[in-house]
């Protein structure tokens, strides 16, 4: 009888609420399924071996098991619940999940370096584990720990150590020179070894820089501490000192400068002597200080720059400025001109400018037979003017200039009047190298 109702509430629970039409007569029935909240064992009763189980019914507190009933499952101390916390009577007499308890344990502890230890209940919750050290050694830490109902020891591994500290030797003290243009020195030596009485595996720390490293001008600290598995310690230092060789200080010459690598007057720093515009060295161009504390070679000098415009070939003119100066060639069909007139005005009101970005000017004016070229005041052969419209093919029926970096390259092509500084942007940005655009820089203010 239990079943057919179970079969037939299942069928309803299925079919859900619905209409039942009677074919023979003009009604309606309607059905709705209803539960049987009043079977008191609707679902088996609930257990949980080594824990408890606490239920709440709709029908009341006496009742574990009716429909609906919701259980809250709970281990007893040392047990851990695997599965479901909380479970409830459903429809299909089934509760919706299950559950067991486990007896909870603890890892188990390791062994310690000289020591032992003994336990009450093994592994198990609330198990106690003594510890102690052998002969010589000191117990460092707790002296018991307790395996925990959350399955994990209580406090910290002790340790069992040694009375004595351990012992370390340090190199000696030493003096070393910097290095070639540098202001550093790199030093070596052998790491200390420590010993113990007690315990072969013992950690050593450098407080400082390792060996082979770079070394700063002056004195520094290298410390090394030694640490047995005790905690004992011991430590030993030396002084790295390392001395910069240095030249007297260098003096500019007059009419130009210098540009020194390194810390500039120490061993190995090399200086390279720079003349101003209008100015070319005389004498080395690089001096090096030598470790003897003395530079290498005689100074040099800067002289006003001595050119010949009699030359007859436009080679031999165009050696004398060969790494030294840059060329802005000029060329006007006549001189009255009006491109030539008014560039011609605006490079005369900014020589200074040019000066500074060591640029000299040649024009070449008019056709043969009045054709003529100069440097300022002194004029050029024939031979010179033909041979460098030939070179840099310069035409004498317009306008036009030609700008030649220090190697004697064509750089740029202006067949208009340009600007000062239009011209000197140009100058500034593709011709001069960035150490002669940090000079210029400095000495902006020069022409003012």
């Amino acid at each position: 009888m239990r079943l057919f109702n179970f079969a037939v509430l299942m069928l309803l629970l299925t079919a859900g609420s619905g209409t039942i039409v009677n074919e023979g007569n003009d009604f309606e029935e309607d059905h709705t399924p209803q539960f049987d909240y009043k079977d008191p064992h609707w679902c088996h009763s609930p257990g949980l071996t080594n824990g408890d189980v606490k239920c709440r019914s709709p029908r009341g507190p006496s009742y574990r098991s009716t429909l609906g009933t919701r259980c809250s499952l709970k281990c007893d101390r040392g047990y851990r619940l695997i599965g479901r916390s909380s479970i409830q009577c459903l429809a299909n007499r089934r509760w919706s999940g299950t559950a067991l308890c486990r007896k909870m344990r603890c890892h188990v502890l390791p062994l310690i370096h000289r020591g032992s230890y003994t336990c009450t209940q093994g592994f198990l919750v609330d198990s106690k584990c003594d510890f102690r050290c052998d002969r010589g050694y000191r117990f460092e830490g707790e002296h018991s720990r307790t395996c925990l109902k959350t399955g994990s020891w209580s406090g910290v591994q002790p340790v069992c150590s040694d009375m004595d500290p351990p012992k370390i030797k340090c190199p000696p003290s030493r003096l070393k020179f910097a290095q070639s243009g540098k202001l550093t020195a790199t030093v070596t030596w052998e790491r200390p070894v420590a010993s113990d009485t007690a315990d072969k595996s013992l950690r050593v720390a450098l407080i400082g820089p390792a060996p082979g490293s770079e070394f700063k001008e002056g004195p520094t600290v290298v410390q090394y501490k030694v640490t047995d598995q005790a905690k004992n310690r011991a430590a030993c230092k030396f002084i790295i000192r390392v001395e910069v060789r240095r030249c007297p200080e260098l003096t500019p010459p007059l009419h130009g400068y210098l540009t020194c690598s390194s810390d500039g007057n120490n061993y190995g720093a090399a200086c390279e002597y720079h003349c101003d515009g209008g100015y070319e060295r005389q004498g080395v161009s690089t001096r090096i200080c030598q470790f003897n504390n003395n530079w290498e070679g005689e100074p040099a000098q800067c002289v006003s720059l001595d050119f010949k415009s009699d030359v007859n070939t436009t080679s031999a003119l165009l050696d004398q400025f060969y790494e030294k100066r840059r060329l802005l060639i000029v060329s006007a069909p006549n001189v009255p001109d009006q491109d030539y007139q008014l560039q011609n005005m605006m490079i005369q009101t900014n020589d200074c400018g040019l000066e500074l970005r060591h640029v000299t000017v040649i024009e070449l004016l008019g056709s043969p037979p009045h054709e003529t070229g100069r440097i300022k005041e002194d004029k050029l052969t024939a031979d010179v003017i033909q041979g460098l419209r030939q070179v840099f093919r310069i035409s004498r029926l317009y306008f036009s200039m030609v700008l030649l970096d220090e190697l004697g390259l064509d750089r740029e092509r202006f067949i208009a009047p340009v600007s000062s500084d239009e011209l000197f942007s140009y100058i500034d940005s593709f011709v001069l190298n960035e150490e002669e655009r940090e000079r210029l820089e400095r000495h902006r203010d020069f022409c003012l």
